[in-house]
């Protein structure tokens, strides 16, 4: 067994004998009885008083740039920078394994060409189809207009020249008719005669029947003329110009419907080469963020140096090591003062304030102090430790250190000591002297031989004295070790020892001289913490 083991137990012995000498001589007493000479009490004195509350925390750099991993995904380091380093605006600190970005680059260049062919090609197309609807829509308006014109030509020009040439051919074939008639009845009156021969009279009896139907088919031509022909020409004519109409009305909307869809396909070509150029230009920018430089000039500190992390990677950065995105990669202090970030439970949140006074004690220091003021406290508890542990509410807290001091390093470990109140003379009592009874704090004063509770009014405790604000003076002396209820105190345990239970029930030791827990609520400041 080791010299440390040993003593550990040797101590250990030493409290729980001295505890059960304690608990005898409190239970030993009885009512009215006197107060035992070896009782732990402790007299009232008046002097300077100082309220605070002590945490451990970290020193951190009041002003730096935080460099973190902006390429997607997770990536390996390739190259890194010596931690500690001093390193001037532009110096590289950080380069990411690029090769699978530099091949999705060559990729995405020829996508990119692709689209542009596209995109100047639907362009090109767009002019076309334009071009085309006008000569298409100036063909279908002429042939509308010819049809117009043909109706018009028609009804003023042929029309009239029809009718004008059968009305003719009807008066021709009258004249001839008459004349033949006339030719025939002198023939037939010099055939009776016996002037004209047989043959000559037929044949004028043969033109008069010719001129005859002649006529009669020339009067049919008029008639066929001005109820058939023309009621037929003017519909053939009038259905040509709806055809016509509607054929530019056809090609009109096969126009705006063609030019929509050139439009549609140039617009859709266009956002994709946008798009696919946007993809380059963010491979090309991811390509460039794969080398971090330093934003100024200052000492490289490792972010897992400098933080804890629930993820588990607080092993220093090195090549080949992975690294995700947005992860915090180096901190690079950018100014000669520092700070101190430490966590406050939120029991003791309602006694920091801000601007408080804080005294700084460093660990790799010994013989230092420096002296600080609370800047920040969190409005909410830090995530990380209700990650770990729901129960614990925690608030990061920041304390500026006055002045510069080039010995401090970003990552030493230190305590602060936030000074709460100071007081040149009050009156203080050892916090365990304070007990809670019936929500009131009370202490055991010794009166000659008797110890009686006397009520006291609390102010503010280090952990280890709590300011008495009334209730007690100087000289008093008080019972260290008091009961924590009345139905402990040294009378009653003493009446409680004379009646003693019959033979055969016996009460535990345990359940005689164990004190009652104080009341809940009761544990806050000024106040004993119970077991």
């Amino acid at each position: 067994m080791n010299r440390a083991l040993k003593n550990a137990i040797i101590l250990i012995i030493a409290l729980v004998l001295i505890g059960g000498v304690a608990s005898a001589v409190i239970l030993s007493g009885s009512e009215g009885s006197s107060r035992p000479n070896d009782a732990v009490m402790y007299t009232v004195e008046r002097g300077p008083l100082t309220i605070n509350l002590t945490e451990t925390g970290t020193i951190k750099s009041r002003d730096q740039h935080i460099v973190k991993s902006q390429v997607e995904g997770r990536t390996s380091i390739i190259y890194v920078i010596d931690e500690g380093a001093v390193v001037k605006k532009g110096d590289l600190l950080i380069e990411l394994d690029s090769s699978s970005l530099q091949d999705r680059l060559v990729d995405q260049q020829i996508q990119v060409e692709n689209t542009e062919a596209n995109y100047v090609s639907s362009q090109e197309n767009l002019e076309v189809t334009r071009i085309q609807n006008q000569s298409n829509i100036a063909s279908a308006e002429l042939a509308n207009q010819f049809a117009i014109e043909d109706k018009e030509k028609y009804l003023n020009g042929e029309w009239p020249k029809l009718l004008m040439k059968a009305e003719a051919d009807v008066t021709l074939a009258d004249e001839d008719f008459r004349r033949a008639t006339d030719e025939f009845v002198w023939s037939q009156k010099l055939y009776n005669e016996k002037y004209l021969s047989e043959t000559e009279f037929r044949a004028d009896e043969l033109s008069k029947k010719r001129a005859e139907l002649q006529l009669a088919l020339a009067r049919e031509d008029l008639k066929l003329l001005k109820e058939f022909t023309h009621i037929r020409k003017l519909t053939e004519l009038d259905s040509e110009i709806t055809q016509k109409e509607l054929a530019l009305e056809r090609v009109k909307r096969e126009s705006s419907s063609n030019l929509v869809q050139a439009e549609a396909r140039q617009r859709a070509n266009g956002a994709e080469r946008t798009r696919q150029k946007l993809r380059l230009e963010k491979i090309e920018d991811q390509i460039a963020k794969t080398k971090m430089y330093a934003p100024a000039e200052g000492m490289v500190v490792y972010a897992t140096s400098s933080q804890f992390s629930w993820r588990g990677d607080t092993e220093p950065l090195d090549e080949g090591q992975e690294v995700y995105e947005r992860q915090e990669l180096i901190h690079l202090p950018t100014a000669d003062s520092m700070m101190v970030s430490i966590q406050i439970h939120e029991t003791a949140l309602g006694k920091v304030q801000l601007n408080q006074v804080a005294q700084i004690t460093i660990d790799a220091l010994p013989g230092q102090s420096f002296t600080g003021r609370v800047t920040k406290i969190a409005p909410l508890p830090d995530a990380t430790s209700v990650f770990m542990n729901p129960d614990l509410k925690v608030y990061d807290t920041q304390i500026m250190i006055d002045g510069v001091h080039p010995s401090l390093r970003t990552g030493m470990s230190c305590k602060a000591s936030i000074n709460i109140e100071e007081y040149d003379n009050a009156i203080s009592v050892p916090i365990q002297a304070v007990v809670g009874q019936n929500n009131k704090s009370v202490v055991y004063v010794s009166n000659g031989n008797q110890t009686t509770a006397k009520e006291v009014k609390t102010g503010l405790d280090n952990n280890t004295v709590v300011h008495i604000v009334s209730g007690l003076d100087e000289g008093d002396r008080v019972l260290l070790t008091p009961p924590l209820s009345e139905e402990q105190s040294p009378t009653k345990a003493a009446k409680a020892k004379s009646e003693e239970p019959a033979e055969g029930k016996t009460t535990p030791v345990a359940e005689q001289k164990r004190p009652s827990t104080p009341p809940a609520g009761k544990q806050g400041r000024g106040q004993r913490k119970s077991p």
